[in-house]
């Protein structure tokens, strides 16, 4: 029995320290402050962007939906598709909480979009019904959504 609580305090803790680590690394974008650390950040993120990538640089609210080029695009779709097995086998619950690593990793490694993407959170299924409609119907399916959107939470 104690072996139990150990296990769910365990899983608390894991899911406190992510929510933390996702904070922290939204808090830095969003106070608009232009200090050099700033400065390197966005240097080093505008490099990482691929060419093509207008919309990418779009900030929440925002009226214009976000514009990722096909090889960004492919890449959401590559890291979606071997997750599928998993989420059918997890349920929607957990298969929920894999989508929004997911996408946000995605995000994070593609121009650090991560806050125009919760900003637009169609953006994704625009992406998946565009480069893997078979992809996003599975998905669709395994964590029991209408759209992916309604899936990210974070």
């Amino acid at each position: 029995m104690s072996q139990s609580r150990w296990m769910t305090r365990g899983a608390l803790a894991v899911g406190a320290a992510l929510a933390v680590v996702l904070v922290a690394g939204c808090g830095g974008e969003s106070t608009g402050s232009a200090g050099p650390e700033k400065s390197g950040a966005s240097a080093t993120s505008t490099a990482a962007r691929p060419s093509g990538s207008a919309g990418v640089t779009a900030k929440p609210g925002q009226t214009s939906p976000i514009q990722v080029p096909d090889p960004v695009a492919q890449k959401l779709c590559d890291a979606i598709s071997p997750q599928l097995s998993d989420w059918r086998v997890q349920g929607p619950t957990l298969g929920k909480v894999a989508l929004n690593i997911t996408v946000h990793q995605w995000a994070a490694e593609n121009g650090g979009i991560n806050l125009a993407v919760l900003g637009d959170k169609a953006v994704v299924d625009r992406i998946t019904t565009k480069t893997c409609s078979d992809v996003r119907t599975q998905a669709l399916q395994a964590l029991e959504l209408p759209d992916l959107a309604s899936g990210i939470a974070f």
